[in-house]
This record gives structure tokens, C-alpha cells and sequence, in this order.
């Protein structure tokens, strides 16, 4: 043989690309088992999440396009006539507007102060001293309490006739006559000379939700807090930054991310909430959120379509807001 002569390549083995190609297979045999087997596992939740949650989404569409009362629902077929006279209806009337800013109003409010007892909860038992767990454990008590007997608790507190606040209040603070805290619309109180409307149930029913909610925000800020370096703190102390300095510069940015997170997590809830208002005080009193006033359009009115078209038009509110923040908010959060 030459120099310049190219050896001609071997020959594979016999069988060679059989073998391969049953690796290839067997390969594709074991990934489809394994993807009928994650299906399997998955479909217990999948069915029930449909069941659930997605076939009642779709029935209170269809039922908010629909002119249905609870006499003609045996009757009425799932595909009926469908118009928009329930959404003319609610954004028609004013009980819908004034339902919404009670809403508004009692979800901001409510959020605020369970995050501003929650926070004060939180930066008071910050520093260990002997029994601070058994304290720390005390202050679930509000979250964990049946909301039955918390309403009742405070109903009974709040009474006017033999309520203990207005006992204290006619007694020790003053009151000219005891104040029904939970049936009164409004109350005029002076201030510096001056004589406005309070809106007396509503107030309540707001400290009750920030009373029963700021457990939740405290357990939160009690583990950020617990997670600030003290090499922080201890630098701003020595370079001479007051106490009020080192919570606004120090500690404040640390729990921002969080209390941002809390803030989105209650005015959802709050947004939503129902039996609190409910049990207190029946949605009267100037205290009707559109909860109160969905529940009121069925069983009351028995409109199904009303009440249908109701909860889309909050829903469609509450997920515009959270959108808001997504978009707006939780970038600037996440870079910071």
C-alpha cells in the first residue's frame, strides 16, 4: 500500500444500529410510562379542582347573563336567553355604588390597621424577656378564635345595655348616654368646636377586622424582624441615629417587601370577607359590602342573575387591583 492511499473505514459490527435503536425506543417507552403515570397521580386534584372551582366559575357566568329568580330555576335550562339587564341593573342602582365604597372603605381601613397593630405587636415583643413566648402565643388568640364567638364577644361587649364599654363609658369616660356600637349609623362628635358625623357601625365592624386579623401580619413581621442583621441596628446606635431613626432608616426598609406581600394577602381577603360583617351586624347600618349584597340578592330577592352578575363585577374589581399591583408595584418590590 501506497503512502498517499486512504484506508476505507471499518465496517460496524453487526447489530450495532438495532441496539441503538432499541435504546431509542425503550427510552420513549419509559418517558410515556412515566407521563401516564404523573397523570394518573395528578387526577384526583385535577377533578376535584374542576369540580370545584372551575364548573361553578362558568355557572355564575352563565347565570349572570341570565334573567333568573329561585322560582324559575327548577325550570330554566343552563343555555337560556341571555342579555345584559342584570349588568344594567347593578351598575343602575345606587345600593351597588354605595355597597362598593363601604367595600372599599372597610378593606383599606381594615388592612391598614391588622398591619399597624400587627407591626406595633411585632416590634414590642422583639426583645427577649422571661414568659415572651407564652405573650407571643396569647396574641393568636384573636385569629385562631371560631368567628362565631368572637362576634358574640364582641356583640355582648358592645351592647348598650349591659355592655362593659358603655358601663365604663357612661361611668368612667364620661358618656352622656350609652352608644349602640354595632346599630347606629352614625354619631355626631365634637372636636375643637367643631360637630361632624362618625360613622359609628362601620368604625366597629373595621376595628373587629383589624383586631381579628393582625395576628396573621404579626407572625410575618416577627420572623423578618428576626431576620435583620443587628450589625445594622448596632452601627446606626453608634453613629448616633434615635430610636424613631433606626425603625424609619434601618428596620422600616427591611419589612417593606413583606408588608407589601401582607397588604396585597389582607385586602384580598378583606375585599372578600362576609361573615365577619354578617354576623356582626347583618350588613345594616350603613355596614352593606358587596359580599353582604350578593348574599342579600339571593336569599332575600331570590335574583340569581342579580346576585351572579354582582360577584363577576367584584371579581372583575379585585383582580383589576391586584393587577395594578403586579404591574406596578411588585417589580419595584422585587428589585429592591
Amino acid at each position: 500500500m501506497t503512502a498517499g492511499a486512504v484506508r476505507a473505514p471499518a465496517a460496524p459490527p453487526p447489530g450495532t444500529g438495532r441496539k441503538r435503536g432499541r435504546k431509542r425506543g425503550s427510552g420513549r417507552t419509559l418517558a410515556s410510562a412515566d407521563a401516564r403515570a404523573g397523570l394518573a397521580l395528578i387526577s384526583p386534584t385535577l377533578v376535584i379542582v374542576v369540580v370545584m372551582v372551575v364548573v361553578p366559575i362558568l355557572w355564575t357566568v352563565l347565570l349572570a347573563f341570565q334573567r333568573l329568580r329561585l322560582l324559575n330555576l327548577r325550570s330554566a335550562g343552563l343555555f337560556g336567553e341571555f342579555s345584559l339587564a342584570n349588568f344594567d341593573n347593578v351598575f343602575g342602582a345606587g345600593s351597588f355604588w354605595s355597597a362598593l365604597a363601604t367595600t372599599l372603605a372597610y378593606s383599606v381601613l381594615g388592612t391598614a390597621g391588622a398591619i399597624g397593630i400587627g407591626l406595633a405587636a411585632a416590634l414590642a415583643l422583639r426583645r427577649p424577656f422571661r414568659g415572651r413566648g407564652f405573650v407571643r402565643s396569647l396574641m393568636l388568640l384573636p385569629y385562631v378564635a371560631p368567628i362565631v364567638a368572637a362576634t358574640f364577644a364582641w356583640t355582648t361587649m358592645l351592647n348598650p345595655q349591659f355592655g362593659v364599654t358603655n358601663h365604663w363609658g357612661t361611668r368612667v369616660l364620661g358618656w352622656d348616654e350609652p352608644i349602640a356600637f354595632l346599630s347606629q349609623r352614625s354619631s355626631e362628635v365634637t372636636l375643637l368646636g367643631l360637630t361632624f358625623g362618625v360613622p359609628t357601625a362601620l368604625l366597629t365592624v373595621i376595628a373587629f377586622e383589624a383586631w381579628r386579623s393582625f395576628p396573621f401580619a404579626f407572625l410575618f413581621l416577627t420572623a423578618r424582624l428576626q431576620a435583620v442583621p443587628g450589625v445594622l441596628e448596632e452601627a446606626a446606635r453608634v453613629d448616633g441615629a434615635t430610636l424613631t431613626q433606626r425603625f424609619r432608616h434601618v428596620l422600616l426598609p427591611q419589612l417593606m417587601p413583606t408588608i407589601a406581600v401582607l397588604a396585597v394577602l389582607r385586602f384580598i381577603w378583606t375585599f372578600n370577607s362576609f361573615d365577619d360583617i354578617y354576623l356582626l351586624t347583618g350588613g345594616g347600618a350603613g355596614t352593606e359590602v358587596v359580599a353582604v349584597s350578593v348574599f342579600n340578592s339571593l336569599t332575600a330577592r331570590g335574583n340569581i342573575g342579580e346576585a351572579a352578575a354582582q360577584a363577576l363585577v367584584l371579581a372583575a374589581i379585585l383582580a383589576l387591583l391586584v393587577g395594578l399591583y403586579l404591574w406596578r408595584l411588585a417589580p419595584r418590590e422585587e428589585r429592591s
